[in-house]
């Protein structure tokens, strides 16, 4: 049984980062098999985990690099979602817990498709606009990511990124 289908609706057209998503999607639907043959998925979750650290690493790099504010609320999210996730092994490691194991998977399959369609859907925007390229890590407009850079030929300074494009944070 798949805990989630990789399909069209999570493809954003950025191919560093749809690639990136494929693996998370099968990294958590191994982790998933394995809770589902009754094995212990905390190898499993272990390396979902790791991957999902690099993951979030790689999107920090590029909304920093893209002129997000250091405080938002994607990345707030990943913090979150990394702090739960590094309970889990916690709570199997230290207290022979396994049970956050089989909950979590459930959490992940249903947060991750809405993350990929509003927050990681905004980053790719943001990174268009800007001429990103994430492989060398440069924005085709060099002043694009300076808080100090005139917005539109306009003169006033650029204003870093906040918004994650959810509507229930506000931003």
């Amino acid at each position: 049984m798949s805990t989630l289908a990789w399909t069209d609706e999570l493809v954003l057209n950025q191919p560093e980062l749809d690639h990136t998503h494929e693996e998370f999607v099968a990294l958590l639907n191994r982790y998933g098999d394995a809770l589902d043959r009754g094995e212990d998925a905390l190898p499993a979750f272990r390396e979902l985990l790791a991957h999902t650290e690099e993951h979030f690493a790689m999107e920090e790099r590029w909304m920093a690099a893209t002129g997000f504010e250091p405080e938002n609320c994607h990345s707030s999210q990943h913090a979150m979602v990394l702090n739960v996730m590094r309970e889990v092994v916690r709570y199997a490691d230290d207290l022979g817990d396994r049970e956050p194991l089989t909950i979590v998977r459930t959490e992940l399959s249903q947060w991750f498709p809405g993350h990929a369609e509003m927050m990681d859907a905004a980053l790719v925007y943001t990174m268009q606009q800007r001429g990103f390229d994430p492989k060398t890590g440069e924005c085709r407009d060099p002043a694009a990511s300076a808080l100090t850079a005139s917005d539109a030929g306009t003169g006033a300074p650029r204003e870093a990124v906040s918004a994650c494009g959810s509507t229930t944070c506000g931003h």
